[in-house]
């Protein structure tokens, strides 16, 4: 069955999490949850997602480390910074940045 679901937000989108803080631009988006179980049983019961919603892999970073990570769309809001992602990964996806946007390399 086919997913008409609807994704907020894009791959190259730049992203902050709502709750926690780090930020990071979106490489893959899964339209409803696809990660373990056990991952998803960490989670604080109080700040956990749906799992029926868009989920965004993310080049994550906050101001110590870089990392990747996996968000549930009900806890991303834009990040109108439009600072530079620094996470190490970003120039494998993402040949350029225009404004807050990253683009794939077109070929």
């Amino acid at each position: 069955m086919m997913s008409s679901k609807k994704a907020k937000f894009s791959i190259g989108d730049v992203v902050k999490h709502r709750h926690f803080n780090f930020r990071g631009v979106i490489y893959d988006v899964d339209f409803e949850f696809n990660n373990s179980e056990e991952w998803y049983q960490s989670i604080p019961k109080d700040v956990r997602p749906r799992k029926d919603q868009p989920f965004y892999h993310l080049l994550a970073e906050n101001n110590e480390i870089t990392y990747e990570a996996y968000v549930s769309e009900q806890n991303l809001i834009t990040d109108t910074s439009k600072e530079p992602i620094r996470h190490p990964l970003v120039n494998e996806f993402f040949s350029e940045k225009r404004g807050s946007v990253y683009y794939k390399p077109s070929n």
